[in-house]
This record gives C-alpha cells, structure tokens and sequence, in this order.
C-alpha cells in the first residue's frame, strides 16, 4: 500500500489488527464468485522492512485448490488474479479507514479534510498497491520463511555492528541500491525505530481463516482429509525443555563446565545471612 498509509496505521494499532481480515475477505470473496469453493489460509502480517521502515503488509499462503460446499468435492486448481485482487484490496483498505474517520475512531495529526484527500490520492494511485503472487516450493519452505517473522526481533544480531552508550551501527537493506549499507542512529532514536514493531498484547503472529479456522476445522477436517484420501497426523510429542534446547541452541542445559552431567538431588531452603 502506498507509504502515506503507514504512518495512519502505526498511530493506530487498532486498525493495523483489522488488516489481516480484510486480506482474507478479498481473497475468499474473489475465490467465491470465480470458483465458488472455500479455501486454506494462513496469514502472516509483518511490519518492517530491511531499513526499520514502518512498512505494514501481509504475508498469505493460500491452498493451490478448495472445497465446493454445493457439490461436495475438493477443487484442485484455483488460479489467482492479481489485478482483480490488487483492486478489491484497494478498495476494501481505503474504505475501511474512511469508515473509521467517519466513525470518529481514526487518530491524526492531520486535520479531516486534508485526511480525506490523503486517502483519495492513496486510492488514485494504483501502482502503489503491490500484490505478489508465487508458488511456494513445499509447505516446510513455506514455514521456514515465515518463521523468520515471527516471534523475533526484526533485526538480526549480524547485522549490529557497534553498540555503545550513545549511538547505534547497524546494517540496513537499501532497497534502491539493492544492497546493504551501515546505518548509524542515536540510541534513543533505535528504540523508537523498534518500538512499533513489538507486537501488541495477545495478537497472535499467525492467524488460521477458511478451512483453517478453529470452528471450520473442527466441523469439517475429518471430512477434508477423507476427501483428500490423507490421513490426519498424529500431533508430534512436545520436547521437553532440556530436548528443546538442545535441538534448537545446540546446548545441553544439564551438562556442567566440566562435562559431567548434573542430576536433581535437592532443594534447599533459603538462609538468612
């Protein structure tokens, strides 16, 4: 979406937590009218770029077919079009965020009239609305990407270069030049740059709609997967914390500095000195 719209929905989180249901209504209403079946999704919503940018957007894996509720049969090929959807998400956005304007519920430093110019130039300007549409290699590629969006910090510590008291070097994407250039910023200036990014208070990273939603896959997966002639998985056995760590950081919490394995024996209770 065009840039002038970040800054509305950094101020207003409220509005930055409806996104993700309107990129699902499009796209499951677009799917309705063309193939008239019921679809897969999952979505990502994510909101900085390689430079720390406010840049509020969604990443959505689709299922390649659905299921016809009419006939009762799975559809295998469902083709996407990415003018149609570019048009109707347009349309849904700008609407949405006049409807709260008008609902008196938009925060703005900008007065209303001029606010209401802001979204019609945003809406007159189609090739700021970017829609990407690709298939993906497997599901665990899938996963492996949008994992690096979830639950971290959006920069990674390789590209913190310096760190002191005062000012903060760091690498940034540069966009333009296609390539990465060092950044340097004060320090309280860094932390206002990652504060809007720390996910708000119970909103969840990833969120299930269609025939991944809780009350859909609760009536109907027994149903999809015997239409899809596959069998549900059992549900992988949790790792305890000491398997965990070791699988994901390489450490075996309970190994000692002198490689000795150490074992419970007891707790004792706390003296006062």
């Amino acid at each position: 979406m065009p840039r002038e719209l970040w800054s509305i929905f950094k101020r207003n989180r409220h509005l930055l937590h409806d996104l993700p249901v309107l990129g699902v209504d499009v796209i499951q209403q677009w799917i309705n009218m063309k193939y008239g079946v019921r679809v897969l999704i999952i979505v990502v919503p994510h909101t900085f770029g390689g430079d720390l940018k406010f840049n509020t957007h969604l990443h959505i894996l689709i299922s390649a077919g659905g299921l016809s509720g009419s006939e009762g049969r799975w559809i295998p090929r469902i083709k996407l079009h990415k003018g149609a959807l570019m048009r109707m998400w347009r349309y849904a956005v700008i609407t949405h965020l006049r409807g709260a304007l008008q609902a008196q519920v938009l925060k703005s430093n900008l007065a209303v009239q001029d606010l209401k110019r802001v979204l019609t130039m945003a809406y007159e300007r189609p090739p700021q609305w970017i829609i990407f549409i690709d298939k993906i290699a497997s599901k665990s590629h899938f996963l492996r990407y949008a994992a690096r969006y979830i639950r971290r910090p959006p920069l990674a510590s390789w590209r913190l270069l310096e760190v002191t008291d005062r000012e903060v070097v760091f690498v940034a994407k540069d966009t333009k030049a296609e390539g990465l250039v060092p950044t340097r910023c004060q320090l309280s200036d860094f932390v206002r740059l990652l504060a809007p990014h720390v996910p708000d208070w119970y909103r969840h990273s990833v969120r299930y709609y269609g025939l991944l939603s809780p009350r859909a896959r609760g009536r109907m997966q027994a149903a999809l997967f015997a239409l899809l002639g596959q069998c549900v998985k059992p549900r992988p056995q949790r790792l305890s914390w000491q398997d965990s760590l070791k699988k994901y950081f390489g450490v075996d919490p309970l190994v000692d500095s002198c490689r000795q394995t150490m074992r419970w024996v007891r707790r004792e209770r706390p003296v006062t000195s």
